[in-house]
């Protein structure tokens, strides 16, 4: 045993199931790739108050989640608790919003951090891709992105999650009815620390997961009875495009999400099949953003989806990725001779595309064929002294157990045929 184990609330990813971690990743990346979108690599750390003024003060992420930690320098940093402000962040130092071709869409992948109580599907360290689409207003792209992440979904098999939708209305409207709100949970039996952070933003209080919060929520005002007419005509017409093409949603009048930086639409996906840990995923638009860190006005739309909580999404519904073998062929050499010929045939083979491994440290036929069978290879090369004085090989069909003989000249196109 190592004297050191994975910090609480994380895990470690090991073959073979991070090859299933890896499709989820790049079955979600896939779609975006299709529609214009570009990759970005963020730092793991940023300044503290990037994710202060953009995730919100009165958030649990700043509150009590975030890792939060000064440098030897003085330097106040965080893990990035989210990705949005990051891929913000560094689109605007970048000037990518200048380049004149608006929107900038953008996609990324990585880890993220989270002080929370770990329990199955929720970790203090954890996998998302996200896409952002920054500097456009427009319903379309709001739809764009909810069909793309739903496309992802459904080309893993994912069948049995739901889409749920609502407006969180704009600077016109919204203060009206942050108003009315705050009224309302003014009378509620709250704790102190639930109407403090009414005071500071109403709408983190429908988001309280407790049962005695939402009992006494029933009666809220909701809204969707306040939107003004341009969020409205807005939000319909998301949903417009959205049954236009046909992606099934829901409704829900009391969706908020747990950042203060949405606006308009927002959205989350959820599996029954996951318990109390049912988002798998989520965004929405936040054009108030940009300003909020500094920079211009640049009305954006993004999400990001949860590779872990997919990944137990599809245990849920017993989906099995179609993964294929890491090893396409194997190779056997028994002898000094053969090791030396084989290592030239493998070198070659890898540098032609195919997927190949190689049989370490001397082991005997038996040995090696056992991890010939264990690497999943279709086919294994195996060469001996007799086979070399004969400048032949053994090309084995790991399946049906047939055995031809192979001239060492030829050994690599008779690979390339057999796995064509």
């Amino acid at each position: 045993m190592s004297t050191f184990q994975a910090p609480k609330g994380t895990y470690d990813l090991l073959p073979p199931d991070s090859a299933r971690f890896l499709a989820v990743r790049e079955a979600i990346a896939a779609p975006l790739k299709r529609s214009g979108y570009g990759y970005i690599e963020t730092p793991g750390f940023e300044n503290v108050e990037l994710f202060a003024r953009g995730v919100g003060e009165s958030t649990d992420i700043v509150t009590k989640e975030m890792y939060a930690f000064e440098t030897k320098g003085g330097d106040r940093l965080a893990l990035r608790p989210e990705g949005t402000a990051s891929v913000l962040r560094a689109a605007l130092e970048a000037n990518l919003h200048k380049a004149g071709n608006l929107p900038v869409k953008l996609w990324y992948s990585g880890s993220y951090y989270r002080y929370e109580r770990p329990q199955k599907g929720r970790y203090r360290h954890f996998s998302q891709v996200g896409a952002e689409a920054i500097g456009a207003e427009d319903p379309a792209l709001d739809a764009e992105l909810i069909i793309l992440a739903d496309d992802a979904y459904r080309s893993l098999g994912l069948r049995d999650f739901r889409i749920l939708l609502n407006s969180l209305g704009d600077q016109e409207c919204r203060p009206v009815y942050r108003a009315a709100l705050q009224e309302f949970l003014r009378g509620l039996d709250l704790d102190e620390e639930t109407l403090r952070r009414a005071e500071i933003n109403p709408l983190r209080v429908l988001d309280d997961k407790r049962d005695a919060v939402q009992k006494q929520l029933a009666g809220a005002p909701l809204l969707r009875d306040y939107l003004c007419d341009a969020c409205k005509a807005y939000h319909e017409e998301v949903r417009e495009l959205l049954t236009a093409q046909g992606v099934r949603y829901e409704d829900d009048p009391k969706l908020v999400r747990g950042l203060d930086y949405y606006t308009r639409t927002t959205f989350e996906f959820v599996h029954d099949g996951l318990g109390s840990q049912s988002a798998v995923g989520g965004g929405g638009r936040y054009d108030g953003l940009s300003e909020m860190i500094g920079g211009p006005a640049l009305p954006s739309v993004g999400w990001a989806l949860g590779v872990d909580r997919t990944a137990l999404a599809l245990e849920a519904e017993g989906v099995t990725l179609d993964i294929p073998s890491a090893t396409s062929v194997f190779a056997v050499p028994l002898g000094e001779e053969a090791r030396r010929v084989l290592f030239g045939v493998v070198t070659e083979l890898r540098r032609g595309g195919v997927a190949t491994d190689f049989s370490y440290g001397g082991k005997s036929l038996k040995g090696a064929m056992k991890n010939a069978n264990r690497s999943g290879a279709r086919l294994a090369i195996v060469a001996g002294e007799r086979d070399l004085a004969e400048g032949v090989v053994q090309l084995k069909d790991m399946e049906s157990g047939d055995q031809v003989a192979v001239p060492v000249a030829e050994v690599v196109e008779a690979v390339r045929a057999r796995l064509a």
